[in-house]
């Protein structure tokens, strides 16, 4: 694929997925505000933004997605990298401007995905065990467990009401 051809579909990407969560967050608000019909249309071309998104995820799927091996190799670099070095970074900024509910949600997220690395490693060594039928995502910060739902979030404090359990 020719390079600005690439950029292209990677900015597109990036921008209709950005627009399907931001369309959510409308809706949400929408609704909260009573006027369901508004509420409806942003779910609707949120919708559609999500289908923008995963065409051009499609047109370079061959490129981004290779076999599981490497895709697990690949997620856990990306986890550890942005558990690492990015979201220390966020919060050192955001705390140093006084942001104390962006420096929390970055330190939350921090955590998260240092969680994910591990639960990767683990995969990439064979660690997990074939039994696990269910995962739980806490819906607060994000934060993954893979035995049962904890009465506490670790990274968060959140209740387990605040888990959803994704299985096969």
């Amino acid at each position: 694929m020719q390079k600005k051809t690439r950029n292209n579909i990677d900015a597109a990407f990036v921008g209709e997925a950005k627009a399907y969560f931001r369309l959510l967050a409308y809706a949400e608000k929408a609704k909260e505000e009573g006027i369901p019909q508004i509420a409806l249309l942003f779910r609707a071309i949120a919708e559609a933004e999500r289908v923008h998104a995963t065409r051009n995820l499609n047109l370079i799927k061959d490129l981004v997605v290779k076999d599981t091996d490497t895709n697990l190799e690949k997620s856990f670099q990306q986890e550890k990298s942005v558990s690492e070095i990015y979201y220390p970074d966020f919060v050192k900024d955001a705390e140093e401007e006084g942001e104390t509910m962006a420096a929390m949600a970055f330190s939350q997220a921090r955590d998260a995905e240092a969680g994910h690395a591990k639960l990767y490693e683990r995969a990439i060594y064979h660690v997990i065990k074939d039994t696990v039928n269910a995962y739980y995502v806490c819906q607060v910060c994000g934060y993954v467990a893979d035995t049962k739902i904890p009465e506490k979030c670790p990274v968060c404090a959140a209740p387990k009401e605040k888990f959803k359990t994704v299985e096969n």
